[in-house]
């Protein structure tokens, strides 16, 4: 599958609404400045020299004018003043955070907001704003280990352990720390399917790509079974059936059965899996099928053209020509497979019925087929049967004999796969996978 390509956050400091001081910020009184020798600043108040130099309504002109070098030197010559009681730490940690933010000195932003958040002054309701705020310099400057300390924070601090949940995984993902990343993504995943709900696209991809950095290549495929599921498109479909087949457990007679899910569930295949498809499907003794496939091939324009436009019309030819005489002598088939000692004749004609789209009538036989006995792989037989329900629309019947398909050769995984395109969801949802 294609490279992921992951958002950065958009959370942004300035849209946190920051004062450029905080709403305590107030002078001594004239009592206070006629007394003798205070012993130390009233709590949450800041001398008159200091608020001289942090007077908001000054400072907030100086920003409007854009002049930061004076805001700058105002802030440095505050922090000059000696013995800075807490609450005035605070009240420069916040003018930091302001300035920062709007100069772009995301090291300034970053101190501002440690010193914001460590003073134990900031009011419970704003913790959360600024958490997150610290969280998202620290997962842009690539700070990852500190981002998700953060994050994690976050969901402490206010009871919420969802908003930021998703960058906490893609901290682990870009930090390299791949295992952490696929034992918590498997985590949200198990609780999202215990509770019915529907895994987030994004996430679903990260854990393909972490399946994928870290040649794991089962966490892979539980990903892409996992988009398939929930968000369908040609590219995960093709992906997921390649994958399969690509299993050292994985049997080459499934092949056809192979081409047979592909072309149900993609708009269009390759112009190969159209040939083999074909080819196949006339070796196979199916040739009504291999004529569909051709056709399907040229009507998607993929067929009948370039270098192998001669190969294409004489594969089409043929299985138009043993098409037809099978369309013609198939009733007369039937009557041979039942005075056969086993029930092949019966399933492979079945499906024969079914490729004309005689749907009753081929899944009829195919049972006949597998009641009779003597089949080879009795299970294979049961796999065709349960996606002859599929092709033919009837679902329920289609999930209950595919999830009794059992087998380690790929057998199980189409049955199961067939099961998620019998119950794919509407075009409008897998849209979004797009």
């Amino acid at each position: 599958m294609s490279k992921f390509r992951f958002a950065r956050t958009s959370l942004i400091v300035a849209a946190l609404g920051l004062n450029l001081a905080p709403a305590l910020l107030v002078t001594a009184t004239a009592a206070e400045k006629a007394a003798p020798a205070p012993e130390a600043p009233k709590p949450d108040t800041v001398r008159p020299e200091l608020f001289k130099l942090l007077d908001p309504a000054q400072i907030k002109e100086l920003m409007a004018a854009k002049n930061y070098a004076e805001v700058q030197n105002r802030i440095t010559q505050a922090e000059a003043m000696a013995n800075l009681t807490p609450y005035e730490t605070f009240v420069l940690s916040r003018m930091k955070v302001s300035l920062g933010s709007v100069t772009q000195n995301n090291p300034m932003t970053i101190q501002g907001l440690e010193a914001v958040l460590a003073s134990g002054k900031l009011p419970a309701a704003d913790q959360g704003d600024f958490i997150q705020a610290l969280g998202n310099l620290y997962y842009n400057g690539k700070d990852y280990p500190k981002a998700i300390a953060t994050f994690n924070k976050y969901a402490e601090v206010t009871g919420d352990a969802t908003k930021l949940r998703p960058y906490v995984l893609r901290a682990y993902y870009f930090n390299n720390d791949f295992a952490t990343a696929k034992a918590e993504l498997l985590k949200d995943l198990e609780a999202n399917t215990k509770a019915g709900k529907t895994p987030a696209l994004e996430e679903l991809q990260l854990l393909a790509n972490t399946g994928a950095k870290s040649k794991d290549t089962a966490t892979y495929l539980i990903a892409v079974e996992k988009l398939v599921q929930f968000y369908p498109t040609d590219d995960y479909w093709i992906d997921l059936l390649s994958r399969t087949q690509g299993k050292s457990t994985y049997s080459t007679r499934f092949a056809l059965d192979v081409y047979r899910l592909e072309k149900a569930a993609v708009s269009k295949m390759a112009q190969e899996d159209y040939m083999e498809m074909a080819e196949l499907a006339l070796l196979a003794g199916q040739p009504i099928e291999a004529k569909k496939a051709m056709d399907a091939g040229y009507a998607a324009g993929v067929l009948g053209t370039g270098g192998n436009a001669d190969k294409h019309k004489k594969i089409k030819a043929q299985a138009d020509k043993q098409a037809a005489d099978d369309v013609k002598n198939i009733a007369s088939g039937e009557a041979s497979a039942k005075k056969s000692k086993d029930g092949t004749g019966l399933v492979n004609l079945g499906y024969a019925y079914v490729t004309l789209d005689q749907f009753d009538k081929g899944i009829d036989l195919i049972q006949q087929g597998i009641a009779k006995g003597g089949l080879k792989n009795a299970d294979d037989a049961k796999l065709r049967l349960g996606y002859s329900y599929a092709l033919a629309g009837k679902k329920e019947e289609a999930v209950k004999v595919l999830e009794t398909v059992q087998g380690a050769d790929g057998r199980a995984d189409l049955a199961r796969y067939w099961i998620l395109w019998v119950n794919r969801p509407s075009t409008a949802a897998a849209t979004a996978a797009k």
